[in-house]
């Protein structure tokens, strides 16, 4: 039998397509500030959200009588009918937030358009099985200019609904992604994030007179670790109505996955796999195989050139002139490289880290992190020329070292004092990072969106909580939330293991006792060191060798890596003269 739903109803299930967790809520009412002209924007939440979400700006207020309205479905200052879509310059539209707010949740807004007058809004739900209709309250308060949204109890009346919200620190973190992607194609505003009344993020505003791009330095802000943001760079292009930003980090920031390739359009974050495909094929080769370059590209287009209206939280765009778009990130990257990087050989990521000035040491004690590999495939020819390198000179000691080849994928083989020597990379890198990583701290860096995972006893729970400071200083950085939920918020920053293995590694440490620093350190130099048949350039290859042939003058013998094999066999003149009955 077919019935019409009750208007309350009907009213409580259109408000979920809108708003079906707290990060909805923290999209759509940031999009209602940004478009009232706001440049201070705080989000405060408690609760991951859900008990409670506070959004305050300075934006151009509401008077009493649009107060009123702004609940109503479908109430909107932004278009008067269909025809406005094809020019709307706001991120807008539809009038459903409030709206669907009021109907999930208790609901209060107090709005000032001159900072004089100011009014109270305040919502509450029908209750289950009471009024068919929500009440609304207005009456009159204090404010500056400016708007602030208040909603408490999200989904109290729809039990439904809130069971399959996650836990609240998982809603929280959410929250937070999407505030991050707010900030990120706004850097002129202000932004302010506070969590549990803790002040967890804040954005200062920056403008084109700075000496960075402000898009460039909002993005590092807000996505890198501040030793990576010197790494970043800036492209720009245009075309038949639009004009586009590209920032994107250079060889080395790259990534295993996409996770931090974002694309907006008019300030808009959407989701077009064409345009990341732009991207990759602008920044082909610059990169090693298998990974990813980072980077977000903004596009400024004339509204008529672009419907957003083809998906219900605006995150697709159909463009007139999607190929011209696309053409144009590709090529204005490809540009950007070949202007900008003529330095640099295929082994791009290699040799602009071994060029830091910030990093560079003098021979032989360059930082180990400076060696870096790459699994590219070489033609011969281009092999030849990569081994043409002559000798290189040891300013200290006097010393020469040669590269004469390599064996097998596997062996670096250079000629020093009249010996050969065959060493294992990966061994020998191995060495050099452990050695690097027990007698200095690990440097952390924080991950945009944290592991979760849940510990399977009370003695692993026990271990990371008596544990937890210590593996901090490892680089390790846990936070734990309830019944055995924990969350890794920060990790070694060159750490590239999938999560699962990750959460493996962790958990190992328990049966490492007192040496979990070195368990610690072993664990991270094989996952950081070169493997077999990655393929090291000159550069790269000679600085291995030169560093571990002088741990030789330390121990007295051949060194080994921390699993006990030895970093290198050696052949002298003399064995190779009587080999050949010289």
């Amino acid at each position: 039998m077919i019935k019409i739903l009750p208007p309350e109803e009907a009213k409580k299930i259109a408000a979920g397509e809108v708003i079906d967790r707290p990060l909805a809520l923290v999209r759509e009412l940031i999009d209602n500030a940004l478009d009232s002209g706001a440049d201070n924007i705080e989000l405060a939440i408690e609760g991951g959200g859900i008990s409670k979400l506070e959004l305050i700006d300075n934006g151009c207020g509401m008077s009493k009588e649009d107060l009123s309205l702004c609940v109503k479905t479908h109430a909107t200052s932004k278009i008067q009918s269909l025809n406005d879509l094809s020019h709307s310059t706001t991120l807008g539209f539809r009038g459903e937030a409030l709206a669907a707010a009021s109907a999930v949740a208790r609901l209060e807004i107090v709005s000032s358009i001159n900072g004089r007058e100011a009014w109270l809004l305040e919502t509450a739900p029908p209750e289950p099985g009471g009024e068919e209709t929500e009440k609304i309250i207005i009456t009159q308060t204090r404010r500056k200019r400016g708007t602030s949204v208040r909603v408490f109890g999200l989904f109290d009346t729809i039990p439904a609904r809130k069971r399959f919200l996650k836990r609240e620190a998982s809603e929280a973190l959410l929250c937070r992604q999407m505030f991050i992607e707010k900030a990120l194609a706004f850097p002129g505003i202000t932004f302010r994030f506070v969590q549990d009344r803790q002040l967890k993020l804040q954005y200062v505003p920056h403008t084109a007179s700075s000496l960075e791009p402000p898009l460039q330095k909002r993005f590092g802000e807000t996505i890198l670790d501040i030793n990576e943001r010197t790494f970043l760079h800036t492209a720009e292009t245009s075309g038949n109505g639009y004009s586009i930003t590209i920032v994107f980090g250079g060889p080395e920031l790259y990534r295993r996955d996409r996770k931090q390739q974002y694309i907006f359009t008019n300030k808009r974050r959407i989701y077009d796999y064409a345009l990341i495909q732009a991207m990759e094929y602008g920044l082909a080769g610059f990169f090693p195989n298998d990974s990813h370059p980072l980077g977000a590209i903004f596009i400024e287009i004339d509204p008529a050139l672009a419907d957003f209206n083809i998906h219900p939280a605006k995150r697709e765009v159909r463009f007139v002139n999607g190929g011209a778009i696309h053409n144009s990130i590709t090529t204005a990257l490809r540009n950007y490289v070949s202007k900008n990087t003529n330095n640099y050989s295929s082994s791009l990521a290699m040799e602009a880290l071994l060029a830091r000035q910030d990093d560079f040491i003098p021979l032989p004690m360059r930082n180990q992190n400076n060696i870096k590999s790459e699994k590219i495939e070489y033609t011969a020819e281009e092999k030849t020329s990569y081994d043409s390198q002559d000798w290189i000179t040891n300013a200290e000691t006097g010393q020469s070292i040669k590269l004469i080849g390599r064996a097998f994928d596997l062996f670096i083989i250079v000629e020093h004092r009249e010996t050969l020597y065959l060493i294992d990379q990966h061994a020998a890198h191995e060495s050099l990072l452990y050695r690097k990583f027990l007698s200095a701290p690990i440097a952390a860096q924080e991950l945009l969106v944290p592991i979760p995972f849940t510990t399977s006893s009370n003695d692993q729970d026990d271990f990371l909580k008596e544990k937890k400071e210590q593996l901090a200083q490892l680089g390790i950085k846990l936070e734990y939330e309830d019944s055995g939920a924990w969350l890794i918020q920060a990790l070694p920053a060159n750490w590239k293991t999938s999560d699962s293995e990750t959460v493996k590694e962790i958990l190992a440490l328990q049966k490492s006792g007192a040496n979990l620093a070195e368990r610690w350190a072993f664990t991270l130099a094989c996952h950081c060191a070169i493997k077999d048949r990655e393929y090291l350039d000159n550069t790269a290859a000679l600085a291995l060798a030169e560093s571990v042939l002088a741990l030789a003058a330390e121990t007295g013998s051949i060194p080994r890596c921390p699993h006990g094999r030895p970093l290198w066999t050696e052949l002298s003149r003399a064995e190779l003269l009587k080999a050949v009955r010289r």
